[in-house]
Formats: C-alpha cells, structure tokens, sequence
C-alpha cells in the first residue's frame, strides 16, 4: 500500500480480538534480486536493471553476495550484478553518453523486512543496516540446498 500511493495514504483501524489462524500463511507473489558480487553498488548499474523490479539499494551503498537488493517484477528469484562500472573510452556520440536516472530506493523497516522473507531468507540487523538475505549466499549452494 505505502509502495503503490508512494506514502500518501493514511489507515486507521481497531483490533477486534484474537483468533486461531484459519488456513495457510500468506506468502509474496513476487521473485528477489540477489547480489551476485560484493562491492559498491553503481548508478551505472541501477540504472541498467530498472525494468526487472524496485530496490532496496542507492548508489554507493555496500553490498555482499546473496544480499537481497531488490524485488523481481516476476515470480522467480534472479541473480544480478550491480557493482559494474561503465566501461569509459575515448570515443563519444552524441546522445548515447546518457545521465543515470536514479529512482528513489524502497525503504524497509525491520517490521516489514520480517512481513517480506520467506523460508529461506533472513534478515540481518546491526547498529547501522537491516538487510535482508538469502540463507545460502552462494547461487551453487542455494541449487543444493533446494532439491
């Protein structure tokens, strides 16, 4: 709700009580993006991997392997690179050296970091950042693990 009406809504509500849980929980319907590769993350990057989902990064924040850095607009699970540079050369045309356009980062809170995991993600609290991650960071150990 907050993601759709950008921060505009306002709710109120009032508990009626307690009852047993009725049925299975529910779970997201959307995939993640996992780092792939530990190091700064790059405007260049961002910028490149807008159209596969929202994330939870900016540029120039620090990430590691199986981090999870985004949401997939799918419903699998992706493994992408954001600490590419742009490769410079001496060589320029006219309209092809366009600007990065940031958009602005999903914020979590660790209430909605703990609402968003699943079964085999966790989320990682420390003075200074809640991150969320794959339990296996590795891609070959997350292939083994699943079976």
């Amino acid at each position: 709700m907050l993601t759709t009406t950008r921060g505009d809504a306002v709710m109120y509500h009032n508990l009626l009580g307690y009852e047993p849980v009725k049925g299975e929980a529910p779970h997201r319907s959307a995939g993640v993006m996992i780092g792939g590769e530990g190091g700064a993350v790059t405007a260049y990057s961002l910028d490149r991997l807008y159209d596969r989902g929202d994330f939870f990064v900016k540029p120039t924040d620090e990430i590691y392997m199986g981090q999870i850095v985004g949401e997939h607009c799918k419903d699998n699970d992706l493994e992408i690179n954001l600490v590419i540079n742009k490769k410079l050369s001496n060589v320029r045309a006219s309209g092809s050296d366009d600007s990065a356009r940031i958009k602005p980062m999903r914020q979590m809170s660790l209430e909605a970091c703990l609402e968003y995991i699943e079964s085999d993600e966790l989320v990682e609290v420390t003075p200074n950042f809640i991150r969320m991650r794959k339990r296996y960071l590795t891609e070959n150990e997350r292939k083994r693990f699943d079976k």
